[in-house]
């Protein structure tokens, strides 16, 4: 099974969707490991978003994700992160299809309502920063048997 990590953003905490997303991620049959509230500071935030350091909409980012609590979490599955990618929708709200999480609920590139990691060296650095292996919680759930057949 595959992980990926799925972060609500301070402003579909502040739309009250988290429940909608949490949702949408369990009735495709995903599985939680891993879920918690917590309020991003600066370090935390400057490390989430590295890659973008030089980029122009960096301070934008940093200032969006501190601005209130978020929900980061730990979705395992197989093909987990490709799956995830297409619930969110693309990047850009306007952009993404209805039905999508950021097409059903987002209108800006900022506030697009997730995170989403992008390939599974992004799922493992991101879990990293916010989840001690500890945290994260291995179990089975009573669907996986028909979730799953072998040649999927």
């Amino acid at each position: 099974m595959e992980r990926t990590f799925l972060m609500v953003k301070p402003d579909g905490i502040q739309r009250g969707i988290v429940g909608e997303v949490i949702s949408r991620i369990e009735r495709k049959g995903l599985k939680l490991v891993a879920l918690k509230l917590i309020q991003v500071d600066d370090a935390t935030a400057r490390e989430h978003y590295i890659e973008h350091k030089e980029k122009p909409f960096f301070g934008d980012l940093l200032n969006h994700i501190e601005s209130g609590p978020a929900v980061p979490m730990v979705i395992e599955g197989e093909g987990v992160i490709a799956v995830i990618r297409k619930m969110v929708g693309a990047t850009n709200p306007r952009e993404a299809e209805v039905g999508t999480i950021r097409g059903d609920f987002g209108m800006g590139i900022t506030k697009n309502i997730v995170h989403a990691s992008d390939s599974p060296e992004s799922a493992e650095r991101e879990i990293s920063i916010y989840f001690n292996e500890s945290e994260l919680v291995n179990y089975s759930r009573m669907d996986e048997g028909w979730l799953y057949t072998s040649g999927d």
